[in-house]
């Protein structure tokens, strides 16, 4: 049977950053504080995290070499293709919503 360990105290967050690196949480899981006792979030940030967080899955059709032109790509930056092709797509919103704003000014 394994034995309980005990969390130690830290005198930094780079002290307690470099144990996280070497330690599994699942060892300490009853000595640890529930995230929102430490903390709280503002009320608007909030609000915008939930806004963001609403997401509903698409199908969207490509040809397979642009699948495999962002696999490609993905996997050379370490990210999945499904992550890189939705950054692609909010970044070319973005770029268009800023070019609209300079037009009409």
């Amino acid at each position: 049977m394994k034995r309980k360990q005990r969390l130690p105290n830290f005198k930094t967050r780079e002290e307690e950053a470099k144990f996280w690196d070497t330690h599994s949480m699942t060892d300490y899981l009853e000595e640890l504080e529930p995230a929102d006792e430490i903390f709280t979030l503002a009320p608007s940030l909030a609000e915008r995290i939930r806004e963001r967080a609403k997401t509903r899955a698409i199908s969207l059709r490509l040809p397979q070499w642009e699948i495999d032109g962002a696999k490609r790509v993905a996997k050379k930056n370490g990210v999945g293709y499904q992550v890189l092709i939705n950054a692609w797509i909010a970044e070319a919103l973005r770029r268009e919503a800023h070019h609209r704003c300079r037009a009409t000014a």
